[in-house]
């Protein structure tokens, strides 16, 4: 049984290679664009966090 990729989880991952946001796979308005996007701004978030705190 394959199970389909989680769009939240691949933005994170997108986000962690330091992928930008505009490489989002998934069509504009669409549920896995948002939630793509929302994974990727989260894990651009957390980085962004740790860079400043080691500053």
């Amino acid at each position: 049984m394959t199970t389909d990729p989680d769009p939240f989880e691949q933005g994170q991952q997108a986000a962690r290679k330091n992928i930008p946001a505009e490489g989002n796979p998934y069509r504009d308005g669409t549920e896995q664009h948002a939630l793509w996007a929302a994974g990727h701004e989260e894990a651009a978030g957390e980085a962004e966090a740790e860079e400043s705190e080691g500053s």
